[in-house]
């Protein structure tokens, strides 16, 4: 199967620790929801479920960071993910992660690779 890329976002829209951007991806012939936020200047995207339970993250579209942005947080249970890695780092999943998705960022576009 080949492997193709699609712009997800544009780059003014990630802004650091800000807003994420929601977006879909096919999983296993299904549209899953997504999310793609800037951290530490680089565009990373997950899966957006809950490695506890699999619940949307954020608590109202786009908001995925919780109140000092330091964390992607789940709205549901609490849960702290790393933004970097999507390890989860307090709550009920500790040690479990984000599913990640593999972003490229150029020319003023993000984009999934698929």
């Amino acid at each position: 199967m080949a492997h193709g890329e699609r712009v997800i976002a544009q780059s003014a829209d990630l802004v650091e620790r800000g807003p994420g951007v929601r977006f879909e991806v096919n999983r296993h012939g299904r549209a899953r929801p997504a999310f793609a936020v800037r951290f530490e200047g680089v565009a990373r995207a997950y899966e957006n479920a809950c490695a506890h339970q699999a619940v949307e993250l954020d608590w109202m579209p786009g908001e995925f960071f919780d109140h000092e942005a330091r964390h992607l947080v789940c709205a549901t249970h609490g849960a702290l993910y790393e933004p970097a890695d999507g390890r989860c780092v307090a709550g009920p999943c500790r040690g479990a992660r984000l599913m990640p998705l593999p972003v490229v960022e150029r020319d003023g576009q993000v984009y999934l690779i698929e």
